[in-house]
């Protein structure tokens, strides 16, 4: 009987459970699967539970629930701890590996791959793609991405909205999403613009650096016009010339965080006006209520699809979303090598989606869901 294992690492999305549920509805009968817990800290120490019993069908109750119900974390897997990862899996007779994640992932698989050669072991990996932050290449988006952007569009179209109720009280708020390196989720937060006096009024980005006179500037020149601004911030934005805030490290990982804090300083400061920063939190990746029911289908069909591929006996592969060229929105699942999602690295916005916000837009579109309410654009009186 042929055994797999299967996990999930890195941040969890609202999604991530449907590419598990969908990866085992995909397997043959004759498949015995193991769930690795608590993503690769599992693989280490050989925390292995079979999918059979009740367990299974807990499991499969988890194809709409958010969070990643086998656990997920970060880990420090260095390559001693792979060694042992794949010792674990042959003392077990396992030979194939799946994991729904990430960049990180994503370089794990492909070095365990390596790693297992290099042991005379044959061990088929797939990875199934997740991520909130769309920095994954060789795909055109991954899941979890539409519907962490579903999120970020309504909850900012609507503080932007709370603020114009409160100019004469405060004038700038921040808010800050998540995103890393990539500006994926923060320019989707202009989504449901229908004017150009609603908010966001601007979007700060990783792939733009600004000055910070620049900055200062069209704050102020925004408030001065319509009494009001509301600005979105992606966690790994620079100001020019300086360097990346962070939170905090873990086990040598970088949580960037504090931007807006840093924005909202430099406003009070300079301007003297009235400000609040806010981090959108976890609810971007977790928010039931947000989840695009394409996202959740996408989520799903790549899971089905690495079962597709280990029966295919492909190895050293991710599974790919790719859009076809047609009318309306279609797309097809495609394998891509390990070694090209590694070695692309993080996949930033594309400066033409940067340049035409509209563009972007229509592409985000055809992901993000069933159509959102929209609201009427801000009225502007002759003056304040």
């Amino acid at each position: 009987m042929h055994k797999i294992a299967v996990g999930q690492a890195g941040g969890p999305t609202t999604v991530i459970n449907a590419s598990l549920v969908g990866f085992i509805d995909g397997l043959p009968e004759n498949t015995e699967v193991f769930a690795v817990l608590n993503g690769y800290q599992g693989l280490v120490n050989e925390d292995f539970e079979r999918l059979e019993g009740p367990f299974y069908d807990w499991v499969k109750q988890h194809k709409t629930i958010p969070g990643a119900c086998l656990g997920s974390g970060r880990y420090p897997f260095t390559p001693d701890l792979m060694i042992q990862a794949v010792h674990n899996l042959k003392r077990n007779d396992i030979h194939t590996l799946v994991f729904i994640g990430g960049n990180g992932t994503m370089a794990a698989l492909q070095k365990m791959n390596s790693i297992a050669k290099t042991m005379n072991y044959d061990l088929q990996t797939i990875g199934i793609p997740k991520t909130v932050d769309n920095d994954l290449a060789g795909t055109d988006h991954a899941p979890g991405y539409a519907s962490a952007a579903r999120y970020v569009a309504s909850s900012v179209r609507d503080i932007s909205k709370d603020l114009e109720s409160m100019r004469n009280f405060e004038q700038v708020r921040i808010i800050e999403t998540m995103g890393r390196n990539a500006g994926w989720l923060s320019l989707a937060s202009g989504l449901l613009k229908q004017s150009e006096l609603d908010g966001p009024h601007y979007i700060y980005i990783p792939e733009v650096p600004v000055e910070q006179d620049r900055f200062i500037k069209d704050i102020q020149q925004c408030v001065n016009d319509i009494g009001m601004a509301t600005i979105v911030v992606s966690e790994g934005f620079t100001f020019a010339g300086s360097s990346k805030v962070e939170r905090e490290v873990i086990n040598g990982r970088s949580v960037l965080g504090g931007i807006s804090g840093y924005m909202e300083q430099m406003i009070r400061d300079q301007l003297g006006l009235t400000v609040r920063s806010e981090n959108m939190g976890m609810n971007q990746r977790s928010a039931y209520w947000a989840v695009s029911k394409q996202d959740q289908l996408e989520a799903y069909e790549v899971g089905r699809q690495a079962a597709l591929y280990m029966k295919q006996e492909k190895t050293n592969v991710m599974v790919s979303i790719q859009r076809r060229l047609s009318l309306g929105y279609n797309y097809l699942l495609s394998d891509v090598a390990l070694t090209s999602v590694v070695n692309g690295g993080e996949r930033r916005v594309p400066p033409a989606f940067i340049a035409n916000r509209a563009d972007f837009n229509g592409w985000l579109e055809q992901i993000i869901g069933e159509p959102i309410m929209t609201y009427p654009p801000m009225w502007r009186r002759s003056a304040f």
